[in-house]
């Protein structure tokens, strides 16, 4: 970019930051609110933006449009985020916006989560929507209804009047490839599903050029591709997805015969391409430290690739686009104290949104126009939160018990001095992993006066295919101690008092800490499990009904009795510490009933425990209301068992 980006309304952010106390305690609803907007999405002009603007007051969240021009402003969907939830929306064009739509369903009696898309037009006075997909009927049969009706293969860059729609509307999980008209909803068939391909992909002129094939009971997954008009299917990149490393095509370039995919590098994950015609691949990028496993950034204007995502970048990106990069750079100097990440473009490039943060910082959204150099702030995430009162992250080392060296981020409260109160805070997943950046139950941990460790215990991802493997049957076990290990490095570098540690985590996290106060009942004082697994053998056996249920097994375990040795429901009587266990209603990843079970079993053997139940509740804090209650219990439980002796 060339010249220098005015700095007007930047600085204007500052200087009417209110003065607050560094020992503040800012109110709980700071941290528990919603995200006041998210997503903000560009339409191919640039001259109108869409967002989702979540409100408290009722507790709504509205898709909304905003003309740049004309500042006209549409009000386009409102969901309670309770019976229906809106998942994510893109432009077909300049005057339709694609919503996906998600909620909660059943079939045969089995928990499902479903999706539908709706179609909305803006260019009128008022939007006027429409269900995209609906069933035929003959006077024989009714067509079946897919469950996930969102899956977008592409939007058809040369005809912005249809888009490319995967449906398994003949054979269950087996989905075909629909050409469907965003006007009216016909749709016509292109690609019969078969061959086992569970997911299909286009090339980036929009022909269906790639599936991947996977049988659920053998394992056995390859890379089925045509090459041009030629209507065979060829395979590649066998392998057995129960047993070894996958592949991961994650897209085409602007040149159709060039596939951009991961796979495995001397243990790490590194970005490959392969020309279809003669079958020979490149190196493209690779890090001898870390995965590089994110998706690939494509340009808008050349429609070809020019970087991609990875997290432990200095930008969180890698580009090989000269002019981009310099862009970045540029921005980068405007914004030295936040990390700053380009997240849309106009179709010319010239109008772009911004997202900035830091570790003690909420996002902030930017509407930027290259030819102006200009740039204004537009959309706040949290603004209730105040930097001042907040602090940031530091990326440590610390050694497991059999040496192996496991980071972390650690965060100390302000004013931070000597042995404090400390939360271990692990995630969930276990397939996910920590990084820098804004968070909100660390800040609101921290800003409490608890010092928070959030470790990358083994089973994480991002270091590897090994480490990663810890998580297959270990649960409870390595991956546990890793957690041990952190509490026990904590109290020897004298950031923890070992009389004040509590552990807390959702999902998996939810787990670990409950697993926690069964392995080590003296470490720690109190535990938090949100949405957590208590019983693996119930678990196990709740998979049966759906088609990865084998998958499950390999990841979870099948042998009744080590499932028993590694769950905490069958282990209760070792638990001496408090626990708070919060539970959403209607949770579909983590049955309300493995919270339900464990704390009645607690509650028989007279042990300290609390439970919150949040009505209609999913597996995301996704309800106003039920972020509060849970942030105000944990608050209160937190105050009562770590607060200093006298």
């Amino acid at each position: 970019m060339n010249g220098v980006i005015h700095l007007r309304l930047i600085i204007s952010l500052l200087l009417f930051a209110p003065f607050v106390s560094l020992s503040e305690e800012l109110p709980i609803e700071s941290f528990s609110q919603l995200p006041s907007h998210i997503r903000p999405n560009l339409s191919p002009s640039g001259n109108k933006i869409a967002f989702i603007r979540n409100y408290q007051s009722p507790e709504i969240a509205v898709l909304t449009t905003i003309d740049l021009l004309t500042a006209k402003k549409q009000y386009i969907v409102r969901s309670d985020n309770e019976h229906r939830k809106i998942k994510w929306f893109n432009w077909v064009n300049e005057k339709t916006l694609l919503v996906s739509i998600k909620f909660a369903g059943m079939r045969d009696q089995t928990d499902t989560i479903e999706t539908r898309i709706i179609a909305i037009d803006i260019d009128g006075e008022q939007p006027v929507q429409r269900q995209l997909l609906k069933p035929r009927r003959n006077m024989f049969k009714q067509e079946r209804i897919s469950q996930l009706q969102d899956d977008i293969i592409s939007f058809l860059p040369d005809d912005p009047e249809h888009v490319l729609i995967a449906l398994d509307l003949d054979v269950p999980n087996v989905p075909s490839v629909y050409k469907v008209n965003v006007n009216t909803g016909i749709k016509s068939r292109i690609a019969k599903g078969r061959m086992d391909v569970r997911d299909w992909m286009a090339d980036r002129q929009g022909n269906l050029r790639l599936g991947q094939a996977l049988d659920y009971k053998t394992g056995e997954a390859s890379i089925r591709f045509r090459i041009g008009k030629d209507e065979t299917w060829h395979k590649m990149f066998e392998y057995n997805a129960l047993e070894e490393p996958g592949i991961t095509p994650l897209g085409f370039a602007k040149d159709p015969n060039i596939l951009y995919y991961n796979a495995y590098q001397n243990d790490k994950k590194a970005l490959f391409k392969i020309n279809l015609t003669n079958q020979k691949s490149t190196l493209i990028f690779a890090d001898n430290e870390y995965d590089v496993d994110g998706s690939l950034i494509y340009s808008k204007k050349t429609n070809d690739v020019i970087g991609i995502y990875h997290s432990n970048s200095e930008d969180g990106r890698i580009y090989w686009d000269e002019d981009i990069s310099k862009f970045q750079q540029s921005l980068n100097t405007v914004l030295p104290e936040s990390d700053v990440y380009l997240v849309d473009f106009s179709q010319n490039e010239n109008t772009y949104l911004l997202y900035t943060e830091n570790d003690y910082t909420p996002g902030v959204y930017y509407l930027g126009n290259r030819k102006d150099k200009s740039i204004s702030p537009i959309l706040e995430q949290y603004p209730a939160l105040i930097p001042e009162v907040l602090t940031e992250h530091q990326l440590v080392t610390y050694p497991a018990k059999d040496g192996t060296k496991i980071e972390g981020y650690l965060t100390l409260p302000v004013g931070f001095d000597g042995p404090v109160a400390t939360i271990l805070h692990p995630h969930g997943g276990p397939s996910a992993r920590e990084q820098g950046g804004f968070d909100y139950w660390t800040s609101f941990f921290a800003n409490r006066g608890y010092a928070v460790f959030r470790p990358n215990f083994r089973g994480s991802t991002g270091y590897g295919y090994e480490f990663a493997q810890s998580q297959m049957l270990g649960w409870g076990l390595t991956m546990q101690d890793d957690l041990t290990d952190a509490a026990q490095w904590l109290v020897s570098e004298k950031i923890a008092d070992p009389t004040r540690i509590c552990i807390a985590g959702a999902s998996y996290g939810g787990y670990a800490a409950t697993m926690a106060a069964v392995k080590t009942p003296n470490l720690f004082k109190c535990a938090i499990s949100f949405a957590g697994v208590t019983n693996l053998k119930e678990l196990v056996f709740r998979q049966r009904d759906y088609i990865n249920s084998r998958f499950v097994k390999k990841q979870i375990g099948s042998n009744s009795e080590d499932l028993k040795a590694r769950s905490p429901y069958y282990q209760a009587d070792k638990i001496k510490i408090p626990i708070l266990f919060l539970h959403g209603e209607d949770d579909r990843v983590v049955d309300v009933e493995q919270s339900r079970m464990m704390v009645k079993e607690l509650q028989n053997l007279n042990k300290p425990v609390e439970y919150i139940e949040l009505k209609n509740g999913d597996h995301y804090l996704s309800i106003q209301r039920n972020r509060h209650k849970a942030f105000k219990a944990m608050d209160a439980f937190l105050k009562k068992h770590l607060e200093e002796a006298p």
